[in-house]
């Protein structure tokens, strides 16, 4: 006879509301988890997804991430020229704001040729630019339909294709438009500024400037001595895709992964402590039922096992609830929740630990029950 068993379907209804309730506080547990590892997900969605074997920005720089970086247009040339580099092309980046029917979307607008590197890897819906001007290819986040329209520097902007999971490091959509537009948002001055900038003697301005070239290298290529070549000779600052990656993750995010690791951190500690009062007032309820199995000679093993199989099961399940509730709605949070299995699987075996941990208070306690308690009025 399992004595764990008996006693939860003797306390059914009060033992299925304590697993609600760890489950929801090991939810968010796992939703912070997830988060986390979301971070450190968007952060490279967007290099990964350009498959950019080499970033070229101003010198002095580590651009266009981790901050400003301008080089002119024709650079692209000149880095397509380098010994090693397959195609190269360039892009603008910013965060903008864009006006839809009835809102306001913020997103990262990224510049590029078609036909060269600089796009969106995969389309789910629709298709990618074409020669068109003031089209534009937004990923699904930002909530807008193929052919909606929206505004921008005064111009209308169409929805001609949609991509799915492709968002900056902050987590705002991404939009992907024609360089020359984009070029046009970003550094054309407006006719006021244009028209002082004139009688100063600075002339209008030159909009073929660009953040960054991305190049896409041969097979056989060294992509470190293609990038010292770049710094070398052509007096320009160069990453490779391993730099970059690096570089976002220890400087772009590097503060939100702190901040929400060490969140996690203490959460799990609150979810312990949690879970070891609920531990102990369970084995507490039962100190008449645990001093009756001492009273009849039961050995001590019973009452640990019967200790333990409870705290396991009460993780069990409430890990199972707390899951189950994640999944369903993890889609809806505003960042991505990059929960996998190996997320799921090391949280599985934090919740057992602290199971166990939590019943050794309750176990010490239960041992120490006098026997004679069971014959108390």
């Amino acid at each position: 006879m399992n004595l764990a068993l008996r006693d939860i379907r003797h306390r059914l209804g009060r033992f299925l509301i304590t697993c609600v309730g760890v489950g929801l506080l090991l939810s968010v547990a796992l939703a912070m988890v997830g988060i986390y590892q979301g971070v450190v997900a968007e952060a490279l969605t967007l290099t990964r997804s350009l498959g950019a074997d080499l970033w070229v920005v101003e010198a002095g720089t580590r651009g266009p991430f981790a901050e400003a970086s301008r080089v002119p247009g024709d650079v692209r040339e000149i880095v397509a020229r380098v010994p090693g580099v397959a195609a190269a092309g360039a892009v603008t980046l910013r965060t903008a704001e864009m006006a839809a029917p009835g809102r306001i979307i913020r997103a990262q607008l990224l510049g590029y040729e078609p036909g060269r590197p600089g796009g969106p890897s995969a389309i789910a819906a629709g298709r990618g630019l074409g020669g068109a001007r003031f089209e534009i290819v937004a990923d699904a986040r930002a909530g807008l339909p193929l052919g909606a329209t929206v505004t921008m520097g005064g111009d209308r902007y169409r929805v001609v294709g949609l991509t799915r999971g492709l968002v900056a490091s902050g987590g705002d959509p991404l939009v992907f438009l024609h360089l020359r537009d984009s070029q046009e948002l970003q550094f054309k001055l407006s006719p006021p500024a244009s028209r002082r900038s004139a009688a100063a003697g600075a002339g209008a301005g030159n909009t073929d400037t660009v953040n960054a070239i991305v190049a896409r290298l041969h097979r056989a290529a060294d992509a470190d001595a293609v990038a010292e070549a770049v710094r070398r000779w052509k007096h320009l600052a160069a990453l490779t895709d391993a730099e970059q990656s690096s570089l976002l993750l220890r400087s772009v995010v590097a503060r939100a992964r702190v901040q929400l690791g060490m969140f996690t951190v203490v959460l799990l500690f609150v979810t312990a402590v949690i879970i070891a009062l609920i531990i102990y007032t369970m084995t507490m309820d039962k100190l008449r039922e645990i001093a009756t199995l001492k009273l009849i000679g039961a050995p001590d093993r019973t009452i640990v096992g019967l200790v333990l199989q409870q705290a396991l099961l009460l993780g069990s399940v409430g890990f199972v609830a707390g899951l189950s509730l994640l999944l369903a709605v993890r889609d809806r949070f505003p960042r991505t929740v990059a929960l996998g299995p190996e997320e799921i699987a090391v949280m599985a075996g934090v919740v057992a630990v602290i199971c166990i941990l939590g019943s050794a208070v309750s176990i010490r306690a239960a041992l120490r029950i006098d026997a004679q308690a069971a014959l108390g009025g």
